[in-house]
Formats: C-alpha cells, sequence, structure tokens
C-alpha cells in the first residue's frame, strides 16, 4: 500500500477546525481512520461527564459523516485497542492531541513508546491549549507558579490563525468493524434528562455561543461575570473540556472583540488564560490532583467527611446562595464561576472539610468538569495552592449574595422555599434531578443553617492561626 492509513485518536479534541493532528493526518496522504476509545482512564471520570462526553462523541462522529468519514468506536485498553486496529488497517502511524493531566500523560507514554518500538510513528500533537506547558518559563527558567507573571508572559504572544476544518476527509476502502455505542452515560441515570435540556453540545454549538457571548455579553464581561443574576459569561468552558472548540479559536475571537472596543474583552481573554495557567501547573507539579500544593499544608486538621459535608452535597445546608450553586450544578450539570469559589469556600472553612472531599464531588457532578482547572480551583479556595488566596480570606455567603445576587433571583431560581412568589420550574428540577435515595421532596420546607457563618468563620481563622503558627 503506497500511502497506508493513519488512525487519528480522538480524546478530549472533539472538533473538525483547528485540529493539528487531524491536519497532519490528512496531510499523510493515505486514508485517515478516526477512534474514539472507551479506555478505562475514561470510564474512570465522574458519571456526569461521562455522560457528556459521549453526547460529544456522537455530535462528532456526526460531523465525520458529513464530510465522507466516521467515527470508529471501540471499548478496551487504549494501546491494545490501537494495535488491534494497526493489524486490522495496516495502518503505520496513529496521531492524536496531548493532554496534560498525570493519568493522560502516563497512558499515553505507555503507547507512544510502545508503538514506535515496533515500528509504529506515534506521533502526539498540540491543540489542548493555547500554549504548550514547557514553551512558558520564567526569566531563570523555570515554570510560574503564580498567575500574574504567567499572564504578563503569554499577553503579547502572536498565535497562529486557526486552522480550517477540512470539506472532506481520505477514507479507506474497508472501514474496521466499530462498536454501536458505549453507553456511557448509564450512571446518569435520571438526572441525564435534565441535565440535557441545559448542554450545549458539538462544534456548530460552541461556535454559535461564542458568537453570541461577542455580540451580546462581551462588551460588559469584566463587571457582568461575577453576577449570578445576569448571563455575563460565555458558558464555554463545557465546549473547551471537550475540545468542541480550540482555546486558540477563542483566543483570536477575543482579540477581534478588544481591537474592537470591547471593553470587558481584555478580562475574558485572562480568564481563557486562567485555563491554561491551570494546565501549565499540572504538568509541572502533578501531585496538583491528589496532595496539598503547597506541602505545609498536608497535615492540616481537615475533615474527611461526615454529615455537614454530605448536607452541603445535597443543597440542603440551609445558606441559600450555597444550596442554590450546588442545585444548579445538579439541574444543568454546571455552576456559576463566582458560586463555585462561595460553595468552594464555605465546604473548606466554615464545614472545615477537605478540599479533596469537594474536587471528587465536582468530578462527579459538573459536565465542564476539567482535571486541571478543578483541581487548582479548588485548592485556590483552600488556601493549599497556587496563587491561593491568604488563609484569613473567608467568603461570607451572605454578603456576597448580597453583592452579587442583590434581587435575590439566582436564590430564589434554584433553591424552592426561598425568595417571593411561586417555586421556579427550575427549582423543582433539582428534586426530579436528584437520586432518590435521598428523599428529598418539593414540598419539604427549607432548612436552618447548619452552621452559624461568624462562628464558622471564626473556627476556621483560629485553625489556620494555629496551623501557620505551628508551621
Amino acid at each position: 500500500m503506497a500511502n497506508p492509513p493513519t488512525l487519528l485518536w480522538l480524546r478530549r479534541d472533539l472538533r473538525l477546525a483547528d485540529h493539528p493532528a487531524l491536519q497532519a493526518a490528512c496531510a499523510d496522504g493515505g486514508p485517515v481512520i478516526p477512534v474514539f476509545i472507551l479506555d478505562p482512564e475514561t470510564e474512570a471520570i465522574g458519571a456526569a461527564p461521562r455522560w457528556r462526553l459521549e453526547r460529544s462523541v456522537l455530535s462528532l462522529a456526526a460531523d465525520l459523516e458529513r464530510i465522507g468519514s466516521r467515527l470508529i468506536l471501540r471499548r478496551g485498553e487504549a494501546l491494545e485497542v490501537l494495535q488491534a486496529l494497526i493489524a486490522e488497517t495496516g495502518a503505520k502511524t496513529v496521531r492524536w492531541t496531548r493532554l496534560y493531566d498525570p493519568v493522560s500523560k502516563a497512558r499515553d507514554e505507555g503507547v507512544k513508546s510502545t508503538l514506535k518500538g515496533a515500528g509504529i510513528a506515534a506521533v502526539s500533537h498540540p491543540g489542548h491549549v493555547l500554549f504548550e506547558p514547557w514553551t512558558v518559563t520564567s526569566k531563570t527558567g523555570g515554570f510560574y507558579k503564580v498567575y500574574t507573571p504567567y499572564w504578563k508572559c503569554v499577553a503579547g504572544a502572536e498565535l497562529d490563525a486557526p486552522l480550517p476544518a477540512p470539506s472532506q476527509m481520505p477514507a479507506p476502502e474497508h472501514w474496521p468493524e466499530s462498536l454501536a455505542e458505549l453507553g456511557m452515560g448509564r450512571d446518569m441515570r435520571r438526572g441525564a434528562d435534565i441535565v440535557a435540556r441545559y448542554a450545549v453540545v458539538g462544534e456548530t454549538a460552541a461556535r454559535n455561543r461564542l458568537g453570541t457571548f461577542l455580540e451580546t455579553a462581551v462588551a460588559d464581561y469584566a463587571s457582568a461575570r461575577d453576577r449570578t443574576d445576569r448571563p455575563g459569561t460565555s458558558g464555554l468552558s463545557e465546549n473547551l473540556t471537550y475540545g468542541e472548540i480550540s482555546a486558540r479559536t477563542v483566543w483570536h475571537a477575543g482579540h477581534r472583540a478588544m481591537v474592537e472596543g470591547a471593553a470587558g474583552a481584555e478580562t475574558f481573554i485572562k480568564e481563557l488564560v486562567w485555563r491554561d495557567f491551570a494546565w501549565h501547573l499540572i504538568h509541572h507539579t502533578p501531585h496538583l490532583t491528589q496532595k496539598s500544593w503547597r506541602p505545609e499544608w498536608e497535615d492540616f486538621p481537615w475533615e474527611e467527611g461526615g454529615e455537614p459535608a454530605e448536607l452541603w452535597k445535597r443543597g440542603m445546608t440551609g445558606e441559600p446562595m450555597v444550596d442554590a450553586g450546588m442545585r444548579q450544578m445538579y439541574v444543568t450539570g454546571t455552576m456559576h464561576n463566582r458560586v463555585r469559589m462561595l460553595v468552594a469556600s464555605y465546604l473548606t472553612k466554615h464545614l472545615m472539610t477537605h478540599w479533596k472531599v469537594g474536587m471528587d464531588w465536582f468530578a462527579e457532578c459538573l459536565i465542564d468538569w476539567d482535571p486541571a482547572s478543578n483541581a487548582m480551583g479548588w485548592q485556590w479556595a483552600a488556601g493549599s495552592g497556587p496563587d491561593a488566596a491568604p488563609y484569613f480570606r473567608v467568603f461570607n455567603p451572605a454578603t456576597q449574595a448580597e453583592k452579587f445576587d442583590p434581587r435575590g433571583a439566582y436564590r430564589h431560581r434554584w433553591v424552592a422555599g426561598v425568595g417571593i412568589g411561586e417555586t421556579s420550574p427550575e427549582a423543582n428540577s433539582y428534586f426530579q434531578a436528584i437520586p432518590e435515595s435521598w428523599g428529598l421532596s418539593a414540598t419539604d420546607p427549607y432548612p436552618e443553617r447548619i452552621i452559624d457563618l461568624k462562628a464558622g468563620r471564626e473556627r476556621a481563622l483560629a485553625a489556620y492561626a494555629q496551623h501557620r503558627d505551628a508551621a
């Protein structure tokens, strides 16, 4: 065979446009066989992100069909599946988009080493982040540990223009067999139908979402992004995490808006770079996902769970702003970013519960779960991470509500029994989405606070002061 097939191993790069690995596969000159593998590493992610990932896979499969290709679905160890496909198709090259979390890196390094040893070209490509983690270095040659210097380093960078989507892809004469379905969403159970109403899935939807944001909201983004009662954010975290749109595409769109005079465009770009910074850190300090980034916090006396943490998970703390965020997550699969900070601060400080409890719960429930941003965000809130909030910063959810939800619209929308007037449809949807085993009903009265905010703050400050002094 003059030009043997190339296997395009797809993971979190589920798009056609601005896809370096896909472009390289087409340039190889032979047939391109896209494949998605449900491997143990992917099966291990939480119920909600796994459900959402499958929807993205199916959307890309339809897009590939429209340009004369198809997506092969397989299940098993990634290396074994790729070796089987190589034997079936005669492929001599495997290409994929790099990931930087420790689980993905370990898997990918093993695949690359074994395939290369067998004479197969195994090539990883950029595309998941703006800047490869090893390309952004400080003046001393090390990696950045604080966001602001990182931002200053990359703010003026010139990125290549996004690559166009192919109008067609070279197909093999005979396609290898594919599974009809992967069944990745079974663990969502009854919550799937509720969250599906809010999920914005696929490359076309992601690009439309970006366009709508730039037309209607980017100008006020700097101030409106923290308002929970307004649609002031882009919502693109859901699409970026599955690669339905590239970070580079968003970067260039944001810069165009900035040149055209949109006041909030630079702040929007800075938030995109926060995502990059998280991946930069997880690459250089992989323990970020499992241990306190600052080693002196490893022996801090956090609780490992218990009834208060369980009530937090269920959105039943009696603190309306905290409960609203948790209930929004069960209904939509996402949570307003300002509220993510509040619920994380409340769990780790008012309830003195380990940040890993919250990080793991978000990983189970968020459809926009991103391993780097999730880990960095939780450690930031707890005080144990890079660029962390000082130990004495304890968000007060009541005063935060007054500032960012002044009329109570957000709380009323998501929490039954809070606010004036009839319960909103979204607040009722919470009871349809949560596990039946929780035994909660829309007729239940809203609970009393499980902890006084002042007392919780004082307890946290005392514990942090004692820990600091001991250190």
